[in-house]
């Protein structure tokens, strides 16, 4: 009897540390209660799940997060943390970020696509590898963005 008790009070610790996991493990809370559905946008926040400043949103694209002209400006570039995707399905409904501006591959980039919803923790995730080898990581490195097809991005290039 004692060796039943103990089995079912080690399945019940191992459910118990299983859901605790869980719970602890769910990420973008946050996240989660600005999602607005599809409307056709990708937007940015400074800090991980979509909290902190809001970088900005748009239908289109921006070659140039830092520049003074576009849907992200000035500071924008090289400061999002957690990035969204809520552009609507077909077609180019993935968000392709750059390390550089002007969608420039030479120093990598990542892909959404659309069924991630948002990445709210970019430190998770590297660029494609650089011309020179290196995947540089990228929270707060974003400079351009533009919505492509998924075959436009590589094996290893998705982010989530």
């Amino acid at each position: 009897m004692r060796r039943t008790v103990a089995a079912f009070t080690t399945l019940g610790l191992a459910v118990l540390g299983l859901t605790a996991t869980a719970t602890s493990a769910h990420a973008g809370a946050v996240c989660d209660s600005k999602w607005p559905g599809r409307d056709g946008m990708v937007r940015a926040w400074q800090l991980a799940d979509c909290s902190g400043t809001y970088l900005g949103g748009t239908e289109s694209y921006d070659s140039d997060w830092g520049n003074s002209s576009g849907p992200f400006q000035g500071t924008d570039e090289n400061r999002a943390t957690s990035v969204m995707n809520s552009g609507t399905y077909g077609g180019n409904d993935v968000v392709a970020f750059y390390r550089l501006t002007g969608y420039q591959h030479k120093e990598g980039y990542g892909c959404l696509k659309p069924g991630e919803l948002y990445v709210d923790d970019l430190s998770r995730n590297k660029f494609t590898a650089a011309s020179n080898g290196t995947r540089y990581n990228m929270d707060n490195r974003i400079s351009s963005h533009q919505w492509v097809t998924a075959s436009a991005c590589r094996a290893g290039s998705f982010i989530s």
